[in-house]
Order: structure tokens, then C-alpha cells, then sequence
């Protein structure tokens, strides 16, 4: 099965040279393991019948010619990941799309329309801090790119130079535009599973917030600094963390709140932490509902810092909006459900996805996939072959449908 077959490159692309960790999976943006992985993917690409090229942002882009001169379809995900996370967010969609071309090109069959499928670079935002930078600057919506580095000082200007780019070159990748943007994930969610169905129809992704926030104390001595004449910002910021965690509870709704990434200085075992950085993550279905809960965590962790002496900082590090998927689309990806046998289901993306980048620049339509017991961003994360399979038949029926439209 081809299905099979996307499944297990996801798995080769898990490790070494793939990787920028031993024991497990980073791949990181503009990495040697990411230039392994776009060789290795471009090859993959190359074989499916698809003219290859990495664009100014260092997206890995594979084209399929079509028919008329038409805008293409585009098929995306992205290839790098998270911390020692799991084999297929992301890499998954890339693989699907790698095999739609590739069931048309040994069919020797083309749409009218062009198939360009992208593998983003930087959904994850885990080297530098920022996420989506690749899809933005595709979309034709990134903006300034400030000065950044990542957690060895490496700036964003030095690892693009490796790849013979630079910061101001990024915007050459946005794209003319397109007929529709398509992606295939795992849902990274129990929905699926819990419900017995292999797969579902997105109908959007949640509006995200992101901040950086900076707790100062007073850092002093772990066995001479008294009890209550403490400044002590790692004890606050734990008390803020659970300030979070109960106001997002107390909504009672979809909204979700995360404090993902914690750095306490100067992180010696014997000395008061005198600084902690952490990221403070809010999402919600409605852009609203997210935003007042940002005010009253933002608010609480304020009176906090004020109670303990401390001093409280945030950055606002991304605003990303609801991003509702294309009706008409939808529609024929529950209709390309239906006849491949599997009951039409549709439901909210919670985690952010290129696709409410990409949705600036063409409608988009999101196709999830179950993975088992709903984990993702974890290396116990699993889909099985049968499932990628059914993706793959739904994803061909969704295009061949798109290509009567435009016969």
C-alpha cells in the first residue's frame, strides 16, 4: 500500500541524518538535518514525477505540471518538529501529498490545474522564537522579520546565510496565488479514536495567542536568604503557572491555556532564582473568548508579581486568528468521505497549522488523520498504515473532483 509507504518514509525521517538529537527526533529549521531532510524529500519528490526547488524562505517545493495555465493546487505540511517529538506531525501531509502526485504521474494523468506540494521549514517555531515564518512569508503576510537567534546564538541572518539566503530575501517566496490550499495532519487530538472513525473533515483552527513573559526577583543565596525576606521569581512563577492553568479551567469551554517552556536563572542548585522566563500559549475557538481570558491571566499574574515583590514583563510573540476552513471545500472532502465509506465528521483544530497561514493567500481545507490515544509532540506518537491509506484515497478522490470543476 502506498498509504504504507508514506507511513514509513515518516519513520526513516526520524533519525539519523534526519534528526539534530541522538535517541530521538529535533529537526530543527535551516539544520544540517534539515538540509538532509529536503534532499532526501526533494529525491522522493524527483521520483513521483516532480520538478524540485527550495524557495527563498528554504521551503521544499515539488511542482506537477497540469494541463491549462491555471493556478496550481497546493498540498502542504511541514517537516520540521519539535523537541524529541513524534515521527509524523507534519512529515505525514508532505508524504501524502508526495503520493498523490505519484499515483497520478504513474496513471500518466494530469489535472488541469498544477500540483505544488510544500514541505514548510518553520511551523514549530522551535529554534528561533517565532512559528510559521515559511508559510507567512509564502502567503505574502510576514512582515518585518525582526532580529532573532536561537538558544545557541546563532542568529536568524547566520543560519539563512548557510543556505545561501538572508532575512530580507524571505519575502521573495510568497506565492502568486493559488486554487486551493490542501493539508493532511494527524489530529493530534482523541476525537477521532474515541469516535471509532479513521478520519475527518476540519472546519477551522482555533485563534492563538503566544506571549514571553519575564519574572524578576532578587537571585541571593539558597542557605543565608531567609524565608520571608525572599524575592524568590521561580516560586511566583510557579504560582502563576497554577493561576493559568485555573482560569482556563474555570472557562469551561474549548479555550486552552499553556505554559509550554519554563527557564529559571541563573539555575544553580544552590542560589535563589533572581529570573524565570516562560511562554504562556492561549487558544480559543473565538477570537474574542480567548482574549478576555488573556486579560484576566495577564491580570492575574500581575497581582501576583505585586504580592511577592517581584517584577512582571510580557511580549506578545504571536497573534494568530481563527481561521475558518472553505465551505465549498469542505464539502468535497466530506463528499470524498462518504464515498470511500467513511461517515462524514467534522471538527475544530485546537493546534495551529500552516493552513490558517496559507488561508491569506487561497481557500484552504484541512483532512485529519487519528492518531492513537490522541498524542502528539511525543515520541509515542502513532498512526497506523491502514489510516495514511485512507487519507490518501480521500485526498485522490478530493482532487479528481477539483479537476472536473475545472475541465
Amino acid at each position: 500500500m502506498v498509504g504504507s509507504r508514506a507511513v514509513s518514509r515518516c519513520q526513516a525521517l526520524g533519525r539519523a541524518p534526519f534528526s539534530d538529537m541522538d535517541g530521538g527526533l529535533y529537526r530543527a529549521w535551516l539544520t544540517p538535518a534539515y538540509r538532509a531532510t529536503l534532499d532526501q524529500v526533494g529525491a522522493w519528490m524527483a521520483e513521483a514525477g516532480m520538478a524540485t526547488r527550495i524557495d527563498p524562505a528554504a521551503n521544499l517545493v515539488g511542482r506537477y505540471a497540469g494541463t491549462r495555465d491555471l493556478p496550481p493546487l497546493i498540498i502542504g505540511s511541514h517537516v520540521d518538529s519539535v523537541r524529541d517529538g513524534g515521527f509524523y506531525d507534519g512529515p505525514l501531509g508532505v508524504m501524502l501529498g508526495v503520493e498523490c502526485v505519484a499515483a497520478l504521474h504513474a496513471q500518466g494523468r494530469r489535472m488541469p490545474f498544477p500540483i505544488e506540494v510544500y514541505g514548510f521549514g518553520d511551523e514549530e517555531g522551535s529554534r528561533f522564537p517565532a512559528a510559521m515564518l515559511t508559510s507567512k512569508a509564502v502567503a505574502g503576510v510576514l512582515g518585518d522579520v525582526p532580529e532573532m537567534a536561537d538558544r545557541e546564538g546563532v542568529s536568524l541572518a547566520q543560519a539563512l546565510g548557510g543556505f545561501g539566503l538572508s532575512p530580507d530575501m524571505l519575502a521573495q517566496a510568497r506565492h502568486t496565488g493559488a486554487l486551493a490550499y490542501l493539508e493532511a495532519h494527524i489530529e493530534q487530538g482523541p476525537v477521532l479514536e474515541a469516535e471509532g472513525l479513521a478520519l475527518g473533515v476540519v472546519t477551522g483552527i482555533a485563534a492563538q495567542l503566544r506571549y514571553g513573559v519575564v519574572v524578576k526577583g532578587l537571585a541571593g543565596h539558597a542557605g543565608t536568604s531567609s524565608m520571608p525576606l525572599r524575592r524568590d521569581a521561580l516560586a511566583g512563577t510557579a504560582e502563576m503557572v497554577l493561576a493559568v492553568e485555573s482560569i482556563a479551567r474555570a472557562d469551561a469551554s474549548d479555550l486552552v491555556a499553556t505554559v509550554g517552556r519554563i527557564e529559571a536563572l541563573p539555575g544553580a542548585a544552590n542560589v535563589i532564582a533572581g529570573e524565570v522566563r516562560f511562554t504562556l500559549d492561549v487558544r480559543a475557538g473565538e477570537a474574542a473568548r480567548r482574549d478576555l481570558a488573556v486579560e484576566a491571566i495577564l491580570s492575574a499574574l500581575q497581582a501576583i508579581a505585586e504580592r511577592r515583590g517581584l517584577t512582571l514583563t510580557h511580549e506578545l510573540i504571536h497573534d494568530l486568528p481563527a481561521s475558518p476552513c472553505d465551505t465549498a471545500l469542505m464539502d468535497r472532502l466530506e463528499e470524498a468521505l462518504v464515498v470511500h465509506g467513511h461517515p462524514p465528521r467534522r471538527l475544530v483544530s485546537g493546534a495551529g497549522h500552516d493552513a490558517m497561514v496559507m488561508s491569506a493567500l487561497a481557500p484552504t481545507a484541512m483532512l485529519f488523520i487519528r492518531c492513537r490515544d490522541g498524542i502528539s509532540h511525543n515520541p509515542a506518537e502513532h498512526v497506523e498504515p491502514a489510516d495514511a491509506e485512507a487519507a490518501l484515497a480521500v485526498m485522490l478522490r478530493f482532487i479528481e473532483t477539483l479537476g472536473v470543476a475545472y475541465a
